[in-house]
């Protein structure tokens, strides 16, 4: 008969060692780490490549706390982002095309001589209903 035994009394040394590197794990996503550095490849005293490095390790809620959102904004982080921009800016047009339409025809109505009508909501309850119908008191 197989029985199993759980992790941490099977190989102590291995449980240990998952905890340790998990809580340093957890320690540098909720503080930080900031590894920097400079690269710098010469010939004969003449530099011919400099490569700064910068990392940062840390969660993403951190990030945010402290000013960092880039990935928001990259647009092969977050595909849909563009998509519903330009979603956005058509219905935008398409509003803005309507606003000018209705302009336009309270305009042409005003000089036909037709009294302004009064927004739907500001009309008195027993001139609406659903199918255009006035209804007397």
């Amino acid at each position: 008969m197989n029985v199993s035994k759980p992790l941490s009394t099977a190989h102590p040394e291995r449980y240990e060692r998952a905890s340790g590197l998990v809580d340093i794990l957890d320690r540098v996503l909720d503080k930080g780490l900031v590894v920097a550095g400079d690269i710098k490849v010469s010939l004969a005293d003449v530099e011919l490549l400099t490569i700064g490095i910068r990392l940062l390790v840390c969660s993403l809620d951190k990030a945010e706390e402290i000013g960092l959102d880039w990935w928001k904004f990259d647009r092969r982080l977050s595909p849909g982002r563009q998509a519903r921009a330009a979603r956005s800016g058509e219905l935008r047009r398409e509003i803005r095309a309507l606003k000018l339409q209705v302009a336009k025809l309270t305009h042409q109505a005003l000089r036909a001589g037709a009294a302004p009508r009064p927004p739907r909501a500001s009309r008195p309850a027993h001139k609406r209903n659903l199918q255009g119908v006035t209804h007397g008191r």
